[in-house]
């Protein structure tokens, strides 16, 4: 029951990552059919960011009081419906109305599954799950351009995913019963954290407020961490295609095409990372993948021929492969089991602020300075989530 229930969880995050490309392959068509801006994309982006952050920061109240199973069943039915309502969508505020849905669903799945998975499974578990997300990531917008080459509309796309997440939706309800199975992972008490027992069980009944989970030792490293992690990726997704054909001169299809090389270092970094998780524990691979980061980043600053640049982008896109799952999987053991959901939501809202903030903070930079600072301001990420980490680390050694 256990393998059965790790399948419907791969399926799950494959789901998660399955519209994450959708509005950017359908938006050069989709705006014009709405006589919008282009940028009008931004504020869909924003909504569901928006709906992200608050259903992350809700996820610890709304999983102890359902569990997860009931969460990640009703949080990909919003989805589905979200999905549902963009292909019926025939105005610009009809996409921003169904955006609320779908970012409310998004953020609670996504801190909900983490959490479980970061509890009753290894580490390797979870590489390989969020490489998954990679796998749906990829496959979403082949879907929508299968939809639009094949004289189908942006909203076949949409409807075809949709419909997908139902059949999902399906499967969760289902499959119910096994979210009380616990998988194969198990905490001795130094890993839980020493905490007073009396006040262990006041806490699993009742959630954690925001303030009272900032006032946790290592809750402010861990939500900076995760704040410059995510704005590195984002930042780095958003603009290396602008950097490597303004600044370095490559033909805009070229910049493109190895920009995507990016997310596949990250898809194909976290198939690797599930078999050296086997040998390094999650401190050693946050590190690991933070000095692979750290090479790439030289490699980009470093003068030369076109294709250093490009060697340093995808040695970027390998070390960021195994810092996301690797933090979430080592949630329990730096804050306690009791915890983790908390932190894990907190740590959620903080990817997404980070997402909404850092990348257009640089676009500002470029408009306003230079866009060769591009590898500097990942730099500068990157030097503060290594200190955060550090410090996280140090506040949370038992």
């Amino acid at each position: 029951m256990t393998h059965l229930l790790l399948a419907i969880i791969y399926l799950a995050f494959i789901s998660l990552g399955l519209p994450d490309g959708l509005l950017g392959s359908a938006w050069p068509t989709m705006y014009t059919e709405f006589h919008v801006p282009v940028s009008y994309a931004g504020i869909i982006s924003i909504i569901i960011s928006l709906g992200t952050i608050v259903s992350s920061l809700q996820s610890d109240r709304l999983t102890k009081k359902l569990g997860t199973g009931k969460v990640t069943a009703i949080s990909v039915a919003m989805t589905a419906a979200a999905l549902l309502g963009f292909s019926f969508s025939s105005s610009f505020w009809m996409l921003c109305l169904w955006s609320i849905p779908y970012g409310l669903g998004a953020g609670s799945v996504d801190a909900a599954l983490n959490n479980y998975v970061a509890l009753h499974y290894e580490s390797h578990h979870m590489s390989w799950l969020h490489c998954m997300w990679g796998v749906g990531a990829t496959v979403g917008p082949y879907i929508m351009g299968f939809a639009l080459s094949g004289g189908r509309t942006w909203n076949f796309g949409y409807l075809c995913v949709g419909i997908l997440q139902i059949l999902l939706t399906a499967v969760l309800i289902f499959s119910l019963p096994l979210w009380k199975k616990r998988g194969s992972r198990s905490f001795s008490e130094k890993e839980e954290g020493t905490i007073d027992r009396e006040k262990e069980a006041e806490i699993q009944e009742s959630a954690l407020s925001l303030a009272q989970i900032i006032k946790i030792p290592g809750a402010k490293e861990v939500m900076l961490c995760f704040f410059c992690y995510c704005a590195i990726e984002q930042t780095a997704g958003l603009w290396a295609s602008s950097y490597l054909h303004l600044f370095k001169g490559i033909p805009a299809e070229t910049a493109a095409r190895f920009a995507g090389m990016f997310f596949i270092g990250i898809t194909a970094g976290r198939a690797v990372s599930g078999f050296i998780t086997m040998k390094l524990n999650d401190v050693q691979m946050i590190r690991l993948g933070q000095v692979i980061i750290f090479a790439g980043i030289l490699v980009m600053l470093l003068p030369g021929p076109n294709v250093t640049a490009l060697a340093g982008l995808i040695l970027i896109g390998l070390g960021c492969a195994p810092v996301y799952p690797c933090i979430i999987h080592s949630t329990p053991e730096h804050f306690g089991a009791d915890r983790s959901q908390a932190i894990i939501g907190v740590q959620m809202a903080s990817a997404y602020v980070g997402t909404c903030l850092m990348p257009p903070l640089f676009g500002l930079i470029a408009n306003h300075i230079s866009i060769t600072l591009f590898p500097v301001y990942m730099m500068a990420l990157l030097v503060l989530m290594a200190v955060m980490h550090e410090l996280l680390t140090k506040k949370t050694a038992h």
